[in-house]
């Protein structure tokens, strides 16, 4: 039998990753543009780094993570979201220090991994962008970092996009609003999904966001997180809202919406749109104060957020978004005959050191096989390399679109393609 790849896992051919790169150039131009810098964490870290921040009682950590022990009975797994890495390195690579330049606004793009049902856009190793900005309790931090998200859906083209805003408060308000939701859950604790039940005791906020049908039915009365919200959170909570509006991008209040992770307070966010009748989740996060301390570092307040490239590129495709891929050909050389093969590689590699794209044929196929290739790949010029033209040091330079022609040398071609180029215009 052949080997295939592993089950949610993908192969992205040369076509697809031509994508992927312009969403990934486009991403770093945009985050440069907010003084963000990019951090490379490894791809496995100890578990307790994942355990500890994400919640024991999370999905995540409960169903999801490959961990295994290394030959050195170390407790790894491969890392099954950004943030946790991201935080561990602030603290071990000391960045909350006086002189580093505070906020530390850092960006990640990476393979991430979770055992789970493979569905669209969200496979068993997915691969994620996402931001963390320290060292700023403003609210202007929260929304310069939503604002950088939908800066970056506007200016790719994607449409139908809308951002859902809630809040979680202070730890405060959290515990009271957990108490109350927990009151009035467990009268009904029978008619919620076995995960929801467990779920009851554990993190009742999750039921929130359950997809459940019977979750949705038992939650759709819940009392409201905004209720419980102290001075502090409620002051916090307006002022992110009123900045929504001086900058004008819409959103609407989603009280049930509560992120997956537990190490969420005050402002959360996601951006949804629709595709084939189904809500779809582009992009989320929000704010983590707590964070940093968790992990042994000083009290340093967070802001960030999570976004899948396998979800973006599904919707830039199912939106019909065509992306300006440039994959032009600058020279094809048709080679005949042995006698040419050498002076062929030669010149393509003149013609690449000069920054141009250039091949050649290296199949001894017949000549018009040979055109072909270069119409494929769209050669704006060719030229026919054979033992006369090998001979005679020049040979004829041809627009493949306009088909005009001129006789250049082999010197010419080496050192100045580019005023050739010109003449062919």
């Amino acid at each position: 039998m052949a080997l295939q790849k592993p089950k949610g896992t993908q192969d992205i051919l040369p076509a697809e990753a031509a994508k992927w790169q312009y969403v990934e150039e486009f991403v770093r131009q945009t985050f440069k543009r907010y003084r963000y810098g990019e951090i490379r964490t490894p791809m496995f870290e100890h578990y307790e780094v994942i355990s500890r921040s994400v919640g024991d009682t999370t999905d995540i950590v409960t169903k999801e993570m490959y961990d295994f022990y290394d030959k050195g009975e170390r407790h790894i797994t491969l890392r099954p979201e950004g943030t946790a890495p991201v935080v561990r390195s602030f603290v071990e690579n000391k960045l909350f220090a006086p002189e580093v330049q505070k906020p530390v606004k850092l960006y990640y793009i990476g393979s991430m991994f979770r055992y789970e049902r493979p569905q669209a856009g969200r496979l068993r190793e997915f691969h994620q962008v996402g931001v963390e900005a320290f060292g700023s309790v403003n609210p202007a931090t929260d929304v310069e970092t939503i604002a950088m998200a939908y800066q970056l859906f506007c200016d790719l083209g994607i449409k139908d996009i809308v951002l859902h805003l809630n809040t979680l408060g202070s730890p405060a308000s959290r515990a009271a609003y957990r108490q109350a939701l927990i009151d009035y859950l467990l009268p009904m604790k029978d008619q919620l999904s076995k995960d929801s039940q467990r779920r009851l005791e554990e993190n009742p906020l999750r039921v929130l966001d359950s997809k459940e049908k019977e979750d949705k039915q038992a939650v759709e009365n819940a009392p409201s997180i905004l209720d419980y919200l102290d001075a502090e959170s409620q002051a916090h909570f307006d002022a992110v809202r009123e900045m929504l509006e001086a900058l004008e991008i819409p959103y609407i209040i989603d009280t049930n919406m509560v992120r997956g992770l537990d190490y969420y307070n005050h402002t959360i966010f996601e951006f949804i749109t629709k595709m084939d009748q189904l809500e779809l989740t582009i992009c989320a996060g929000g704010r983590y104060d707590g964070l940093v301390e968790y992990f042994g570092g000083p009290a340093t307040p967070g802001f960030g957020f999570g976004l899948g490239l396998e979800r973006l590129l599904l919707i830039l495709d199912k939106q019909g978004i065509v992306l300006p891929i440039e994959d032009q050909l600058d020279l094809y050389i048709a080679v005949l005959g042995e006698a040419a093969n050498s002076k062929a590689l030669q010149l393509v590699q003149a013609v690449r050191q000069q920054g141009f794209s250039a091949e050649r044929d290296v199949l001894n196929r017949k000549i018009k096989a040979q055109f072909k290739s270069a119409d494929t790949f769209g050669a704006r010029t060719i030229l026919t390399l054979g033992e006369s033209e090998v001979e005679a040091g020049h040979v004829i330079l041809k627009n493949n679109q306009t088909r005009q022609e001129i006789e250049v040398s082999f010197e010419e071609l080496s050192t100045n393609f580019a005023g050739l180029l010109e003449q062919l215009q």
